[in-house]
């Protein structure tokens, strides 16, 4: 079988696209990845040598009464021809989404070709781009179950499926080392996201002195921050690892007793593979509020604790974080819940729908 995946644009939408396309592989079967100009999209296909990789224009959608909606339409209609002859030369037998308005061309595309078509989500609360192109497919796969109210379309929670580094960690002996941490001491890991975490970040920083004597902070303040973090905060202790970039997140993984993190689906999926308690944040200006649903999944599961950004100062994170690290009974209860959400064969999942559903139409 030859299926495409529409994935570019974001690390949400490319990973999980990259997972379906190694289990797809691993079966003797041939995925084609359409992603983005973007360099993150750049990056990380580079580390893949393996897969096929094909480059289309990003779309991202304006301001539905915006004078950028007639230049917006028009970008759709020539990706959507773009997307019509890639799936052709390629003799694609079905195209998935992978989330976003850069998957609604080319499934529309392959609607309109016959082809078998499918969408994923990755989110509690699904984006409307995700609602419309779930008009023009077969199946809606869902990474979490609240999503599924959202469509019209029949749906299967699959769970998001996780680059396969996730599954298989180090010990936490190699990943401290990764990072000149000590593996015997309690390890707060904390990570932005992709989207900002500018004021979690100097939350972070000014909360790391109130936290027990026996923990250290591996802190991913982001490219963007970095250098101001590390500017404003000169006397850090030793045990405090400030980084700006982190290509060696299953190390990170490996090495935290407790996480403090946005809430992106992709993001929580990897921190439920790791079977990690945390501390959610959620990004404020994420579309529709999506960030505090995903979050919400996780702290009724019991698997996390929430606290929107308005909220937090330093005395109150640094002593939520106190509380947490202080009572690994409760970091326990935590990280049981967590594992509890993990679905590791998302992958899996995705690849068996769709190679049913189009051998069945053959």
């Amino acid at each position: 079988m030859k299926i495409l995946i529409a994935c570019g644009g974001t690390g949400g939408h490319l990973f999980p696209g990259i997972a379906v396309a190694e289990s797809l592989l691993s079966q003797g079967h041939e995925p084609l990845l359409l992603i983005s100009q973007k360099k993150i999209d750049a990056q990380a296909s580079a580390k893949y040598p393996h897969l096929k990789f094909e480059v289309v224009p990003a779309i991202a959608k304006p301001k539905t009464l915006s004078l950028k909606m007639l230049p917006f339409l028009w970008a759709v209609h020539k990706s959507v021809q773009t997307s019509k002859k890639v799936i052709r030369d390629f003799g694609a037998d079905a195209v998935l989404g992978m989330g976003g308005f850069t998957s609604l061309p080319p499934v529309y595309a392959g609607r309109k070709l016959g082809k078998k078509t499918f969408i994923h989500d990755s989110n509690a609360r699904p984006g409307r781009a995700n609602i419309l192109t779930s008009r023009f497919c077969d199946k809606v796969f869902i990474g979490l179950e609240p999503a599924a109210k959202f469509f019209k379309k029949p749906t299967q929670l699959t769970g998001t499926p996780a680059r396969p580094e996730i599954l298989n960690l180090p010990t936490r002996e190699e990943a401290a080392a990764k990072f000149d941490l000590d593996p015997a001491k309690t390890t707060l890991l904390v990570t932005g996201g992709s989207q900002g975490a500018t004021r979690l970040n100097q939350i972070i920083a000014a909360a790391a002195t109130q936290l027990p004597p026996n923990t250290q902070i591996l802190h991913i303040a982001g490219p963007n921050d970095y250098e101001r973090i590390n500017r404003e905060n000169p006397n850090r202790s030793s045990s405090y690892k400030l980084i700006g970039f982190c290509d060696q997140m299953a190390s990170a993984y490996a090495c935290a007793d407790l996480v403090v993190a946005r809430s992106g689906a992709s993001t929580l999926t990897e921190i439920s593979l790791a079977g990690l308690p945390c501390v959610l944040v959620p990004f404020p200006y994420a579309a529709d509020d999506h960030q505090t649903a995903n979050a919400k999944v996780f702290t009724d599961a019991g698997a996390a604790k929430l606290i929107q950004e308005k909220d937090i100062k330093p005395e109150t994170m640094g002593r939520l974080l106190s509380d947490l690290l202080d009572h690994h009974n409760i970091l326990d209860k935590m990280s049981a819940a967590s594992k509890a959400l993990a679905i590791p064969d998302a992958p899996e999942k995705v690849t068996k729908e769709i190679l049913a559903a189009t051998k069945a139409a053959k």
